[in-house]
């Protein structure tokens, strides 16, 4: 892509970057991300739903060769202000933990796990 032949007319403000997983199973999906990890149900359409939070959030799109540590690239990254209730969640509900919990060199406590999708997912606190 050459950005030379993209006209810049006006700015353009990014408001919100949203992940979208295609499946049938949507309560999985509320006990997941609802449940363990205790985000709001923001919109429910019956055939779609979006759980977030009220709070500001940061955009932000991530490229990666790994995960760092040798890991692979997660697909989804969620920071917490609590990694120990999330981990304690994510024990109690017996979703498996694929990495850690460890303390990374760049300043995170960080542990993987799966989504009820298969997505690997990245549950962090800055230190």
């Amino acid at each position: 892509m050459n950005n030379d032949k993209i006209p810049l007319r006006c700015h353009l403000k990014i408001k919100r970057i949203m992940s979208n997983t295609a499946t049938v199973e949507l309560d999985k999906a509320a006990a997941f991300y609802g449940g363990i990890l205790g985000l709001e149900l923001l919109m429910d359409h019956g055939w779609f739903r979006t759980y977030g939070s009220g709070e500001k959030m940061t955009v932000q799109v991530s490229f990666g060769t790994e995960g760092g540590s040798g890991t692979p690239v997660p697909d989804l990254s969620i920071e917490v202000d609590d990694i120990e209730t999330a981990l304690d969640r994510c024990r109690k509900a017996n979703v498996p933990i694929e990495y850690g919990p460890v303390r990374e060199p760049w300043g995170v406590r960080r542990f993987y796990v799966r989504d009820p999708f298969g997505k690997l997912v990245n549950i962090l606190q800055h230190e």
